[in-house]
């Protein structure tokens, strides 16, 4: 459910990080900051939130301060090894993260993902799970499967459709 918008109960510092660890680590990770730079990311934005202190007014204000600290932390390591940083389009990305992943911090999201990844075919979810799990490359899934490499091409190509409508679907019919 997306309907933790209005706990106003302050959370204890173990509930406030069970709570929000993993959505500031999916966040971090959508703006491209490296699965173990994020674990560290999030951990240094939960000790300074928990140090300063703040008021928690809902849910969603919640974790849109724990997003906005994490961002500041990880732009000031992206600068502090001089590597350039685009944020134009932070707010766009809010936008977006906040309609996909919801109070949840992205919990249904990936529930509906997996229960959509089960409607796939075999061979559609292995070659996925070849691609993106185990990072192999369009020629190795191609070989694996005993088929072209444009056929491997078209069959990942088909799956992710298959995967983002059923996603939009299922999200969409959860908001109705």
């Amino acid at each position: 459910m997306r309907d933790g918008t209005n706990n106003t109960d302050p959370l204890s510092p173990e509930e406030l990080i069970r709570k929000y660890q993993h959505g500031i680590w999916r966040y971090l990770r959508v703006l491209g900051c490296e699965a173990s730079l994020a674990e560290d990311i999030t951990q240094e934005t939960f000790l300074r939130v928990i140090r300063k202190g703040f008021e928690q007014y809902n849910d969603a204000a919640t974790a849109g301060y724990l997003r906005k600290v994490a961002y500041n932390l990880f732009i000031s390591v992206q600068r502090r090894e001089g590597k350039n940083v685009v944020t134009d389009e932070i707010e766009r990305l809010d936008a977006s993260w906040d309609k996909w992943a919801g109070a949840d911090n992205g919990d249904a999201l990936l529930d509906m993902l997996r229960e959509c990844l089960e409607a796939l075919t075999e061979r559609a979810r292995n070659a996925l799970e070849l691609r993106f799990r185990e990072e192999h490359t369009r020629s190795a899934i191609a070989d694996h499967l005993q088929i072209t490499e444009h056929g491997a091409k078209n069959l990942m190509q088909r799956a992710k459709k298959q995967l983002r409508d059923c996603v939009e679907h299922k999200n969409q019919v959860e908001l109705n």
